[in-house]
């Protein structure tokens, strides 16, 4: 049966190491310790060893070397049963639990005014080389390296379960928590030696949120992971459900769009997401009327979609969502007491507080599996502003115009291509997506415009990418459209400028694209 005689102690992260440390000695269990574990140890009256003395030999080099020593190596390595004649001649004593964490590398790269100096000296080396000896011999030794770990930990030597399964497991995570690490450092000292975004290895590491019901379809298996590596901004990861069912692989990534969208406005924004593409979307000068805006766009599609807001959300708005439709979640970088109150009568519904997180411009990178590989590019983060506008038409667009073609454009981003956006008066009145033709995307987005009883006419029109042929425009001015925005780059930009001429419609060039497949 396994039994811990021996444990070795040294955590940069010492929540719960003194609860832990002390149910240790009461069960006379020898400690030996490091550094600051050892001097907080000591301060709690907990005995313990330095591992200097165990070793004979001290610490040196600043701390750099204190538990690289075969007295240390030799007692995490040694097999039970094989390796008892070297152990003794070299008085090894066996170390049969280790519980580390290593140097907050992470943490200290975090903040951006750190040095190369510092993000060195917090990289671990000892305490990954202990991690490893010990999940390698995890028949003989438990490893812990997770505090959120130590209650069962406990709960499970009160009631002798430290059997081998338990230990292959926590093997298992202490390998993933120094491979994590590993990763962290090779993508931070690639970039800052090659400056380069892409390098020669890629690794992507992530910590487990929950495992989901089945993916996109019941036969699929799926989990959610926050990324490793997320900076403290306005994340759906980081998110606190209030309410609700748990979320599924659809809701959460239909959520994600919602949320993409809703950030890129500053003024109260409503955005409805239905099928990872906006169904509609409003800005006003309150969130309410903001809402009831974005929902008249396309009620039938809102139908069962997702909600998301970037002003509070408050009994006034809740009530009037309930009033209106059936939603699978409704996101806020707020929930207020009153809002949870009406809501609570909906319980089925998944409310996320997304919280006064810092936002980021800067979210990392897009993975994509393709079949036997990996696609990885920069999060679209492109956006243009008035003076980014480039008129290519006799007809200058008016400065409402111009205000609603910023608003379409934005929104466009956020539609599966061909995407076709119609807009006025900071509201969407028709959305045409994921079309294999221009053509279709503009005639999907004018029937749905008239399918809710909306006026296209008058309205502007937003293109994520250029238009190959002038037929796009023409369809476009059959429904007396005012102004369009696209990214322009076309071979036959000259025939579409005239078709645009021909139909006294103003038009303007991003000079910038916005696929999304």
């Amino acid at each position: 049966m396994f039994k811990i005689t021996r444990a070795l102690i040294s955590v940069s992260d010492k929540n719960g190491l003194i609860d832990l440390a002390n149910f240790l000695h009461q069960n006379d269990i020898e400690i030996l310790s490091t550094g600051g574990t050892y001097a907080a140890l000591k301060k709690a009256n907990i005995p313990a060893i330095e591992v200097s003395e165990k070793t004979g030999f001290p610490e040196i080099m600043n701390g750099r070397v204190k538990t690289l020593h075969p007295k240390i190596h030799g007692g995490l390595l040694a097999r039970r049963g094989t390796d008892e004649p070297v152990m003794k001649t070299h008085l090894i004593d066996p170390i049969d639990l280790l519980v580390v964490n290593l140097y907050p590398f992470k943490e200290t790269i975090s903040n951006p005014n750190t040095s190369l100096d510092d993000a060195i000296e917090n990289i671990d080396i000892g305490g990954p080389a202990m991690i490893r000896a010990a999940s390698k011999n995890h028949e003989s030794v438990a490893v812990l390296v997770d505090p959120d770990d130590y209650d069962q930990f406990l709960n499970r030597f009160n009631n002798d379960k430290l059997n081998l399964e338990y230990r292959q497991k926590l093997a298992a995570k202490a390998f993933g928590h120094t491979a994590s690490y590993d990763a962290s450092i090779t993508q931070y000292l690639s970039q800052t030696f090659s400056k380069e975004k892409f390098t020669d290895q890629f690794f992507y590491t992530g910590n487990l949120i929950s495992k989901l019901r089945y993916g996109e379809n019941p036969h699929q298996e799926a989990a959610f992971y926050k990324d490793d590596n997320t900076n403290n901004c306005d994340s759906l990861a980081s998110a606190t459900q209030i309410q609700g069912k748990e979320l599924s692989y659809n809701n959460i990534a239909d959520s994600a769009a919602a949320l993409d969208c809703v950030n890129q406005f500053q003024e109260p924004t409503c955005v409805i997401v239905k099928h990872a593409n906006p169904c509609g979307v409003a800005t006003n000068n309150n969130i309410l009327e903001a809402y009831q805006r974005a929902f008249q766009t396309d009620p039938t599609s809102a139908f069962g979609g997702i909600i998301a807001i970037n002003r509070p959300l408050d009994a006034n708005l809740a009530s009037a969502i309930l009033k209106k439709q059936f939603v699978e979640v409704i996101i806020a970088p707020r929930v207020l007491d009153d809002a949870k109150i009406i809501l609570a009568k909906k319980q089925n519904i998944r409310v996320l507080d997304i919280g006064n997180q810092k936002s980021s411009n800067d979210r990392g990178l897009e993975l994509k599996k393709v079949s036997g590989g990996l696609l990885v590019q920069t999060i679209d983060n492109g956006m243009i502003n008035e003076a980014d506008l480039e008129i290519v038409t006799k007809i200058t667009p008016t400065k409402k115009q111009l205000q609603d073609l910023l608003f379409a454009w934005r929104i466009s981003k956020f539609v599966k291509s061909n995407a076709i956006v119609f807009c006025k008066d900071k509201m969407t009145v028709g959305v045409g997506a994921g079309q294999m033709s221009r053509v279709y995307s503009t005639k999907i987005a004018t029937i749905k415009a008239k399918d809710e009883g909306l006026t296209v006419s008058g309205s502007v029109l937003s293109s994520d990418a250029f238009f190959p042929f002038r037929d796009g425009i023409d369809a476009a001015a059959e429904h007396n459209i005012s102004a369009i925005i696209q990214p322009g780059g076309s071979v036959r930009d000259d025939e579409v400028i005239n078709a645009a001429n021909e139909h006294n419609i103003a038009m303007i060039f991003t000079k910038m694209r916005h696929f999304k497949h």
